[in-house]
């Protein structure tokens, strides 16, 4: 792996460096898995899950844009206060749906560049923010920690990508046979 690579106008170096890497091999594999795709075949369901490639698409860049706030601003950047995750209100479940299905209106093509867009921003993030700084996270039943670093939030970032690259190469290969790898 590069111990050098260029994010924005900023050499990173060792560890950052490491981080962009992983985070980049991660995106080109769900780029890739996309690649080619009329808009009817990103909203397509091939398997028993509700997933699409245009979803995990949206869903993954706003994951990536949530956490990459959260890295600059805390929790005060996850709007969380007062869900239930336990019994969400029907209002709360509708807009984290929206967050997994093309809209009507949205594309692949715009769906990849509002991703290439925040990726970008996330890059320059990492060129200069303190990978040590601590932030509070919001409540939730999932995380048995109360506090991530800028590190431990851009390694889920990676962890996020990656298990949702998975997750399309299956969708894809049930769509048309198309392999990421293999």
């Amino acid at each position: 792996m590069s111990t050098t690579m260029k994010a924005t106008e900023t050499t990173l170096t060792g560890e950052r460096a490491d981080l962009n890497q992983a985070l980049a091999n991660a995106r080109h594999f769900l780029r890739f898995t996309a690649q080619n795709l009329t808009d009817e075949q990103a909203t397509t369901r091939t398997t028993v899950s509700e997933l699409t490639l245009g979803g995990l698409v949206k869903h993954v860049s706003a994951v990536e844009r949530q956490w990459q706030q959260f890295m600059v601003k805390g929790k005060a950047a996850m709007n969380w206060d007062g869900m239930d995750f336990s019994n969400p209100t029907p209002e709360q479940w509708e807009a984290f749906a929206v967050e997994f299905t093309m809209q009507p209106g949205e594309t692949l093509e715009g769906l990849l560049e509002s991703y290439a867009q925040i990726a970008a921003e996330t890059d320059a993030l990492l060129a200069d923010i303190d990978l040590d700084a601590t932030h509070e996270l919001p409540k939730a039943p999932w995380f048995v920690d109360t506090h991530w670093s800028v590190r431990r939030t851009l390694l889920h970032i990676i962890a996020e990508t990656t298990q949702h690259a998975g997750h399309a190469d299956i969708i894809r290969e049930s769509l048309d046979g198309q392999k990421s790898m293999g």
